[in-house]
């Protein structure tokens, strides 16, 4: 299995960068204008229309019509599927200038060479941590902003067979990891929360009428949030990796997709509790442990998120919630935490999903009476039914030949 992972890095653009980064973004709005006047909807249909009427673009090297053409399909797939949720979906324009390569890139020593055209090339400087990162892996795609480059690279990797589970419960305020062997961990994320709620107060008292630098204001404020938010959930999302990696251990998480559903305008929710859940980076930090998981060859399943909080772990009753964040349950007579909880619902889920279908003559139960055999999942009975059957051929046989 390929995998595959990028850096980032900073970088200073020259007017030649920025002239092509400009050209490219204009190329990516007339694919995507052709493919909506065409009605394109494969890759290799887009190719075809537009290819050749990139041609006037003549101070750009040829190798950049292919990524324009792909972005641009991307684009427009994305635009239909939001089409068919919402008939109101703006049609697609890129903005923002950007340049992607996969064909004619070269790192020479530490810089980074990129076409401009025939014989001529630009060369960016590469950072000490992005050469130290990518050295000793092929690096497939160069993407380059107005101050940023992303270098993504790859390596084959096996996935190993998971010798138990890892289940992770996501919440706003915390993450909750249960192991086969028992063992409860919780993270802290308060600080994350903490973090945006401080960022969301800063951002409702600016009061500039000019939309075009509030709007600028809240990019560089949102981007400050981000950063600091990030970081927190790389720590957690490695260590998590790090744990599932020494013990060998498969990760399973609830699939919550769909949840913003439930803090949406008008479902009788305050502005407040609604902007803190609406802030909850849920699907960030699932993000960051699958791609982590996979570079490590750990297997990653999704299990149903119904009732993993609400029914024991122990013997699957209902349970009723007591004081600070606990759980009772009637029939076990014990109180445990409902996020522990959850988490080993979660991992004996994964349990499930993780588990290869053992020998059907392993762990049988006696059976009483006779039934119908299904074949693939009564394989053992199957076999020795026809092995009994057989031997009463055989008895019979003999028993007919001794009479004679």
């Amino acid at each position: 299995m390929r995998v595959i992972k990028s850096v980032k890095q900073r970088y200073s653009p020259s007017e030649q960068t920025l002239s092509l980064l400009e050209d490219f973004r204009l190329m990516m709005n007339d694919c995507i204008r052709i493919g909506l006047r065409e009605k394109v909807t494969s890759m290799k249909s887009l190719c075809l229309k537009c290819y050749h009427t990139l041609e006037h673009y003549d101070n750009v090297a040829t190798c950049y019509r292919l990524t324009a053409i792909s972005k641009a399909a991307g684009i427009l797939r994305n635009y239909r599927k939001s089409l068919r949720k919402n008939p109101n979906t703006k049609i697609p324009y890129v903005k923002k200038i950007q340049l992607v390569d996969c064909y004619r890139f070269r790192i020479r020593g530490k810089r980074l060479r990129l076409t401009l055209r025939a014989h001529e090339y630009i060369y960016v400087d590469l950072s000490p941590h992005t050469l130290a990162v990518i050295s000793g892996f092929t690096v497939r795609s160069v993407t380059l902003t107005n101050c940023t480059i992303i270098l993504s690279f790859s390596k084959e990797m096996v996935v190993m067979e998971p010798a138990g589970v890892l289940g992770i419960d996501r919440n706003l305020d915390n993450i909750t990891i249960s192991t086969t062997n028992s063992q409860d961990i919780t993270y802290d994320l308060s600080k994350a929360t903490e973090t945006k709620s401080n960022y969301r107060t800063i951002k409702s008292h600016f009061n500039r009428n000019d939309v075009r630098i509030r709007r600028e204001i809240y990019r560089k404020y949102g981007e400050k949030q981000g950063n600091k938010v990030g970081n927190i959930l790389h720590i957690v999302s490695k260590q998590i990796v790090e744990k599932a990696k020494a013990e060998k251990l498969g990760i399973a998480m609830e699939n919550i997709k769909g949840i913003r559903k439930l803090y949406r305008k008008g479902n009788g929710q305050g502005n407040h509790y609604r902007g803190r859940m609406n802030s909850w980076s849920f699907y960030e930090l699932q993000r960051q442990i699958e791609y982590k998981a996979k570079w490590e060859g750990i297997p990653v399943v999704y299990v149903d998120a119904w009732g993993t909080s609400s029914k024991c772990s122990t013997c699957g009753c209902k349970t009723y919630p007591n004081e600070h964040r606990q759980i009772y349950c009637p029939r076990c007579s014990i109180s445990v935490d409902r996020d522990v909880n959850a988490a080993r619902n979660v991992r004996d889920r994964g349990r499930v999903r993780f588990t290869l279908i053992e020998s059907p003559n392993e762990a049988m139960i006696q059976e009483c009476g006779t039934s119908p055999l299904i074949l693939q999942v009564d394989g053992g009975k199957l076999h020795r039914a026809q092995q009994t059957q057989q031997n009463h051929k055989i008895l019979h046989l003999h028993s007919d030949i001794s009479r004679l």
